[in-house]
């Protein structure tokens, strides 16, 4: 097929490229960068400078591009986009990426509909945003929360529109869990080792990760079979911080995590902070093994922290 990949030199990018050219597929993949048409072509697909904010210049790559398939993998949580982590003011520093889920989606789809694009698939977000009701582990038929109130709910509700927009138009969202693996983790590595990423209260809130090999994976087969509807990528394991940030700790040779209080978290680091540490819900991934037959190379992250961090 031709597969046109918007956001191809992303953590994800970079990855899910040179496995779609490697099965043979013909790849058209973006940049916001000219300096990265080279990193493009060294993956092996067919680079293009175009702004996901700008619809006209999202629609004549696309139309130049005359894909089968549009994979939605922008966002602009990079340094470069987003600016240093702020999660005290998470809705500034997701601005960017919560703009691209909205405004950004909505081009894609227009230039997909313009073009005769017959599938579309965007990335998603299932790491600790479950509904914060009823259990720990929540499947596709529970909605996400929006975090109303919050500096989070921006960023939310953006997730809630890509998933209608991509739904309306009969394509697939995948809800990829909390990212790890080269390039995806590398600035939170620093901070746990520096013990700058404390646990907070009893770490009682939940997570779901997923490691990105695994998340390409399932992207490439959500590509194939032409997948439809929303699917938790997610491993095996949801769990609370009390047990993963420890270990993750452990893995990358640091002492054990600090402990601080809810309220001193609040005052340094905000609110969704400490809603995430100590009320996320995590994801079940039952659907996407059942229905894509996808399967995990690292199926829990106790595996995935040991042996594929870097």
């Amino acid at each position: 097929m031709r597969v046109f990949v918007a956001g191809g030199t992303g953590a994800l990018g970079r990855r899910l490229v040179p496995q779609l050219v490697g099965r043979g597929h013909q790849v058209t993949a973006t940049t916001t960068s000219g300096a990265k048409l080279g990193l493009l072509a060294r993956l092996g697909a067919d680079g293009v400078v175009m702004d996901g904010l700008n619809a006209v210049s999202v629609g004549e790559a696309v139309a130049v591009a005359r894909p089968d398939v549009i994979v939605h993998q922008m966002t602009g949580i990079s340094v470069a986009h987003a600016g240093k982590p702020d999660p005290k003011h998470f809705d500034q520093w997701f601005m960017p990426t919560t703009r691209l889920r909205t405004e950004g989606t909505d081009h894609l789809l227009a230039a997909a509909g313009a073009t005769g694009v017959s599938h579309f698939v965007a990335q998603g977000f299932a790491n600790w945003n479950g509904i914060r009701a009823g259990g720990w582990v929540k499947t596709e038929e529970d909605p996400l929360d929006l975090h109303e109130g919050s500096p989070a709910h921006g960023l939310m509700a953006a997730l809630r529109h890509l998933e209608d927009a991509v739904g309306s138009a009969g394509g697939a969202v995948l809800r990829y869990g909390g990212l790890y693996g080269p390039g995806a983790t590398d600035e939170a590595l620093v901070l746990v080792r520096k013990r700058q990423f404390p646990l907070v209260g009893g770490g009682t809130g939940y997570a779901s990760w997923v490691h990105l090999d695994d998340a390409v994976s399932a992207t490439v087969v959500a590509v194939e079979q032409k997948a439809r509807g929303v699917f938790n990528i997610v491993d095996d394991e949801p769990a609370p911080a009390s047990e993963w940030l420890p270990h993750l700790a452990a893995c990358v040779g640091a002492k054990p995590p600090l402990r601080v209080p809810a309220w001193l978290a609040r005052l340094l680091a905000g609110d969704v902070m400490v809603t995430m540490m100590t009320e996320g819900h995590g994801f079940s991934n039952a659907k996407a093994k059942r229905e894509l037959g996808w399967q995990l190379r690292y199926p829990s992250w106790r595996q995935g922290f040991r042996e594929g961090l870097v």
